[in-house]
């Protein structure tokens, strides 16, 4: 058994928040603790944040875990980061950020992923990088600001990820990993190394890319300001991390073939772990370097999936608000409950969750949210329940994928905040006809940065190890046969509202550049 009184802490730089939590030695969740900020959207498609904002967030979890676990400072052993993937964070030449972080889901860069795909070739950047150029990834965001912000430019002397941020606050040493370098555009990932290719066709100068870790390397140690600032002691070693989906691939256990895990985040991920480097030659699924060694991972995301249901909350729910919140009700519940009285299909109601454009299988940032089949039968119920199954439809999309270039699954994790709620598990078992296994832990990166922490620092001897000592599964969730057959129906119709829809959307966000220019 290992030592009781050795804590290891994980740190997740969210998009709707910071949150941290503290692991024992066999990987018990002692606390967590979370801290909101907000998102900049001063244009359609645009979404921004204040890296000082995720600053002062680490700040106040990290100085809470400490205060309310009455643990000692002496007693931790090592942090590891992990964050959302793919922002673009610039530093000056003194290390200072020069304008608020871009972030995965700002679509305002077709024009610069047009502008790569030409100057290096799609077939080339797809065979380098394993993926296609999007807009939500890092090069073409250093584009858009050379195009349009050459001041700010001119300044460039480091690009950072946000969770490296984070470290380079924690540490003053600036690094980052393999698996949230893969999702830059400017990285080898079979090769798990910039691609000097690339860099040098985008005339972009290398001493501004951070060296290049193993996710469970030990990279620096924290400093003695930011010890004294939150608690901790200077000289806590810090693992390289990794991005939220490979530390999630982690903190699910998903590290080996034949194990994916759906992710019921802001964002939904159907994520599967493979030793051998496989990519699609379309570009329609990600392969990204795994936070495991010789690992890499194929990954299909959906962009609005937990985020569709918040969005539903906040502006179509809220009519229902106030007698529910003086009820002091959970309001996702009062949602899915609301759902379940609904028959499997909505009676006809399809949701198309692309609120924030789309990943998988199509890499279009002009795709937009639809209902479709609204008729006067239908009520606030058949949409809440039809947004649960969109979003399922999107999940199939992605295993689709991921079976047509030679992944296997033979066992499905689910995980996210998303994940609370049985109905959901349910639906999404029956739209893919297959078991799911939910787990004990719901937040599963700030927790696989956990671990990656106690295997860098020889708690355990590998992630393997880690992973069957911390991980807990609780229920199977079984398909119900005649639903699979209902869904397989509707989810033929899904499938042909994009195609049918696409030049509608792009007609749509010409209309609104137009307005906003």
């Amino acid at each position: 058994m290992k030592s009781p009184n050795k804590y290891f802490i994980g740190i997740d730089i969210g998009t709707s928040g910071t949150k941290a939590l503290l692991i024992d030695s066999i990987g018990n969740i002692v606390l967590t603790s979370y801290e909101e900020y907000l998102t900049s959207n001063l244009k359609p498609q645009w979404s921004e944040q204040d890296p000082e904002d995720w600053w002062n967030a680490t700040v106040i979890c990290l100085s809470r875990l400490m205060k309310d676990s009455d643990i000692s400072a002496e007693n931790v052993f090592g942090i590891g980061l992990t964050g959302q993937m793919h922002g673009l964070v610039i530093l000056d030449v003194n290390k200072k950020v020069l304008r608020p972080c871009i972030m995965w889901n700002d679509q305002r860069t077709a024009n610069e992923c047009k502008e790569m795909n030409e100057r290096i070739g799609t077939a080339k950047l797809i065979s380098i990088t394993g993926n296609k150029v999007l807009t939500g990834f890092t090069a073409p965001k250093l584009l858009w600001v050379k195009k349009n912000e050459p001041e700010i430019y001119d300044k460039v002397r480091h690009v950072l990820l946000p969770k490296d941020y984070i470290r380079f606050r924690l540490t003053g040493e600036i690094g980052i990993d393999v698996s949230d370098a893969s999702g830059t555009s400017l990285f080898n990932v079979k090769e798990r190394k910039w691609s000097n290719e690339i860099i040098d066709l985008m005339n972009i100068d290398k001493k501004w890319l951070p060296d290049v870790f193993e996710s469970q390397e030990v990279v620096a140690k924290v400093n003695k300001e930011a010890g004294e600032l939150i608690g901790l002691e200077a000289g806590i070693p810090v693992v390289a991390g990794a991005g939220d989906q490979a530390a999630g691939g982690i903190g699910t256990g998903t590290i080996k073939n034949g194990v994916t895990s759906i992710v019921l985040g802001t964002s939904g991920v159907v994520f599967s772990c493979t030793d051998k480097y496989t990519y699609d030659t379309y570009g329609r699924v990600h392969s990204f370097c795994h936070a495991v060694n010789n690992s890499w991972h194929v990954m299909g995301v959906t962009l609005s999936a937990a985020g569709s249901l918040k969005w539903f909350k906040e502006n179509v729910f809220h009519f229902e608000t106030k007698n529910y919140e003086i009820n002091n009700h959970n309001l996702y519940e009062v949602i899915t409950n609301k759902a379940s009285e609904i028959k499997p299909g909505s009676n006809g109601l399809i949701f198309l969750p692309y609120l924030t454009g789309e990943r998988t299988p199509y890499p279009d940032p002009n795709a937009k949210g639809t209902f479709t089949g609204l008729t006067v039968k239908h009520n606030i119920n058949h949409f809440s329940r039809s947004i649960l199954e969109g979003v399922g439809y999107s999940l199939k999309d992605c295993f689709i994928l991921h079976e047509a270039i030679g992944v296997r699954t033979d066992k499905v994790r689910i995980s996210g905040g998303g994940a609370k709620s049985k109905l959901w598990q349910q639906i999404i078992a029956n739209i893919l006809n297959k078991e799911i296994v939910s787990l004990s832990t719901v937040d599963t990166a700030p927790f696989g940065a956990a671990l990656l922490a106690a295997v860098g620092t020889n708690h355990f001897s590998d992630i393997s190890e880690a992973c069957s000592v911390s991980i807990k599964e609780l229920e199977t969730v079984i398909p119900n046969y005649n639903d699979t057959l209902i869904y397989k129906d509707y989810y033929e119709v899904y499938k042909s509202l994009y195609e049918s829809l696409k030049s509608a959307f792009t007609d749509i966000t010409n209309i609104e550049n137009k307005l906003y220019s």
